[in-house]
Formats: C-alpha cells, structure tokens, sequence
C-alpha cells in the first residue's frame, strides 16, 4: 500500500512535468566528465548569451553540492517563494531566471550531504513544482561525472534536444568527455557538441598565444565522436574576477574575444535547434 501511494505521488508529478515543460522549446544539459573545466561557468554566460539574443532562458543549477550558478549570476542570497503556479525563479539583472538548491537552503554555506535517493526525489520535485514559465531554452547545470543527477535529468526531462559537453584539451578531461559521451549515447540522448574551455591563452600586450592544457584535444575528440566542435574558449585571469563579483563576464568584459566566442556558440546552437 505505502509503495503504491508513493508510486502515485511520482506518476503525479511526471504528469505535472509534462504539462510544464509543453511551455518549453528547447532543453539543453550542459555536462562533463570532471570538476574544473568551467562547466558552470559557461552555463551561466551562455544562458546570458541567448538572452541577449532575444531568446527567453531559465537556467536550472543541478549540481547540489556545488552550486555555483546564483555566484556567477549575482543574485546568490536572494530567496525564491511560493506562488499560485508554483516556486517561482528568481530573474537576474540580465533577463534569465535561475533555480538553484542554494536559493533555498538558509546556509549557504552548510555542505549538502544527501544520498542518491534523495537527490532524485528532489531534482523531480524541483521540476514539477517550479512555474518555469514559456522558455524557449532551459539550461541544465550538471555536477561533473554521470551519477544519480545526470541519470535523473536524463529520465524526468520530456524530449531533451541535447547534451553540450565542455571539456579543456587536457587528455584527462578528454578521458572524461568520452564517458560522458558514452553516457549520453546509452542514454539516447543526442550531442548538440562540444565546447572547449580553457583552450588557449592570448597575451594582451604581444598577442603570442600558448596552450597551456595541450593543443586541439577538443577538436580531435569532437572528429572522433562524429559531432561539431562548437567553438574554443580562451583562457582569461578576467573570468575569476567576473565570478566573484557575480557579474556575467560576457556583459562585464562584452568586447573581449572570450565574449565573443560565446556568442558565436549562442548562435550556433539557435541555428542548431531553430534551424534558423
């Protein structure tokens, strides 16, 4: 009896998930393999890249123990609440909303020590019970690895277009990626491409350019898994000190080459998923 009253309380929600995310277009998962290659980072600036682009975006933080995406965003403190249509997201100065985990805990700062089980009932809690709204593109934060929240993504989200895997040329982030690839592919779940981060340093006074993690790993790993390398983010000191001012660095360093490479990977996912 108790476990069939909990099966109903699960099939409730996914009804409750489908008819929310009917309002959705696009539904992206930002992924890799391991901690440290930016992943967060380029979640944030591209959900403000295609905001920018006239698009409407929310972008979900899925990683609970580390959330970094109300940092990045500036609205870390800030509390959501409970309206008629459900918790509501709180909206930056940049027009994405934003769910996070640290939005709702009154510690910011306790670490989150939770089982997979509870991970799990949370993420479908989360996604039933949040007014996304009409999005065109909702972004997914993963934490690094393929553990209980990608696997739970993967099943409570209707109709994912894709997984962006961003990685640095590094060949252990490249060893990474591939289980990510591999993960998306059990899955079915298709590779919109991938992103490398971190790709090279450009001297602001000289123009000479190193490689710092190696050279064209993303490039031959992409060649290898049959699917678009989206671009090649430069290595930047400025992107810390956008973090922490929790300021978007493509609207606090817009003119910057870095800016621009991710505007030119907002574009190339709208003509991917629009065909526009």
């Amino acid at each position: 009896m108790e476990v069939r009253g909990f099966q109903k309380i699960i099939d409730a929600q996914r009804k409750l998930i489908a008819e929310r995310f009917e309002k959705i277009k696009h539904k992206i998962v930002i992924m890799s393999g391991k901690g440290g290659v930016g992943k967060s980072f380029f979640a944030a600036n591209i959900s403000v890249a295609l905001a920018d682009l006239n698009r409407k975006v929310c972008v979900f933080d899925a990683d609970f123990h580390g959330p970094d995406i109300p940092k990045i965003l500036g609205v870390r403190g800030k509390s959501i609440y409970a309206g008629p249509k459900g918790i509501e997201p709180v909206m930056t100065g940049y027009g994405v909303k934003v769910i996070s985990l640290d939005l709702m805990v009154t510690d910011s700062e306790a670490p989150i020590i939770w089982r997979g089980p509870l991970k799990i009932t949370a993420i479908r809690q989360l996604l039933a019970e949040v007014n996304w709204g009409e999005l065109d593109y909702f972004v997914i934060d993963l934490p690094p690895g393929t553990g209980d929240e990608p696997l739970s993504i993967a099943q409570e989200v209707p109709n994912l277009d894709g997984i962006i895997l961003v990685t640095i040329p590094s060949e252990v982030s490249l060893l990474d990626v591939k289980r990510a690839a591999g993960f998306a592919k059990k899955l079915n779940i298709p590779i919109i491409g991938i992103v490398e981060n971190m790709s090279y340093y450009k001297c602001p006074v000289c123009g000479h350019v190193e490689y710092p993690f190696g050279k064209s790993g993303g490039e031959i790993l992409a060649r290898k898994l049959g699917v678009e390398l989206l671009g090649r983010i430069p290595l930047d000191p400025r992107i810390n000190e956008a973090n922490d001012k929790g300021e978007p660095y493509v609207k606090m360093f817009s003119n910057s080459e870095t800016t621009r490479e991710i505007f030119k990977i907002a574009r190339k996912i709208i003509s991917r998923l629009e065909g526009s």
